[in-house]
């Protein structure tokens, strides 16, 4: 094993629990993340507060008195699980390297049930897409694929060539830097193959002045500020010419049978965050813990209720 290897392995569990033995470090964490520059009050300008010490994720404010939890308003919003089971959770995710299920999870976190092992799970993919992240840039390889999902509803001779009926449709792109090698990925699901929908998606998770790298689909062509390079591929593989978008498309697939036994609509755009970062972070697994953690302190809750309604 090479030293970079090494340096890229995430912390085993064990060291883990000797960081986070309990709850009240694990509140500690939370604390420093949320206020590293020391407690603010989010009711009054008070720079001054403690933490109680029979509720450590409990902090008064000196001034005005409001009692406020280094959980509130973030992805752990409202919780019953404790904080430790939380951090064990946000650990084995962050660093396995092929995906967790509920299942899978629920039984190693020691979590009481599937249903709270779910919605856990979800509400730290949540935490997978940084509000603030940057556009990709330089050479992007784009490209669409098609996975195959058939509800009752939907004719069985229906969806062929570019029809969506019958499948779930996945756009993405992926940098590739000047000495081929692969960077950043985007993924998006999309209802459709139109012009209008492609060019949505260049132009939201592209720069301007970025080479768009595609096949003779003609709906890339014309995308603003950015260039596109498209080749008609014929009998020619479009692995030969696109070889990472395609790359990233078959291992997705591999991704959503082998830990998820497939890929649901309502969910899609959830499973093809988690993927992408963990592809982006693939080189920094040993960071995807603070990563995680720390997006997740600032996009917010999600309620069940809210979860549940896009089934």
């Amino acid at each position: 094993m090479n030293e970079e290897t090494k340096a890229n392995r995430p912390i085993s569990l064990q060291a883990f629990m000797r960081r986070f033995p309990d709850d009240v470090a694990c509140a500690d964490y939370l604390a420093a993340k949320r206020w590293p520059e020391g407690f603010r009050c989010p009711a009054c300008p008070s720079e001054k507060g403690w933490k109680l010490t029979h509720r450590a994720a409990i902090w008064e404010c000196a001034a005005c008195h409001r009692q406020t939890s280094v959980t509130a308003g973030t992805i752990m919003h409202r919780t019953h699980l404790p904080l430790l089971t939380w951090f064990i959770a946000s650990h084995l995710v962050a660093t396995h390297s092929n995906g967790i299920s509920a299942l899978q999870l629920r039984e190693q976190a020691s979590i009481g049930s599937y249903k709270t092992a779910w919605f856990l799970l979800h509400r730290l993919r949540r935490a997978m897409v940084d509000p603030d992240r940057g556009g990709l840039v330089g050479v992007i390889e784009t490209d669409e694929t098609t996975i195959p999902f058939r509800t009752k509803d939907e004719p069985v001779a229906g969806g062929q060539g570019r029809s969506p009926i019958g499948k779930l449709v996945v756009v993405g792109g992926v940098e590739v830097h000047d000495d081929g090698s692969p960077g950043r990925i985007r993924l998006r699901a999309i209802p459709d193959f139109k012009r209008t929908t492609l060019h949505d998606f260049l132009t939201s998770v592209t720069l301007p002045g970025s080479l768009i790298s595609t096949d003779g689909n003609i709906g890339y062509a014309g995308v603003p500020d950015r260039t596109v390079s498209a080749q008609v591929i014929g009998k020619m593989p479009a692995h030969v010419f696109m070889p990472w978008i395609h790359r990233v498309f078959s291992n997705l697939k591999r991704f959503g049978l082998g830990v998820y036994h497939g890929f649901r609509r309502a969910y899609l755009q959830a499973y093809l965050d988690e993927y992408c970062f963990r592809w982006n972070r693939r080189k920094w697994r040993h960071r995807s813990f603070d990563t995680l953690l720390g997006i997740g302190l600032r996009v917010g809750s999600l309620p069940y209720r809210t979860l549940v309604s896009k089934a």
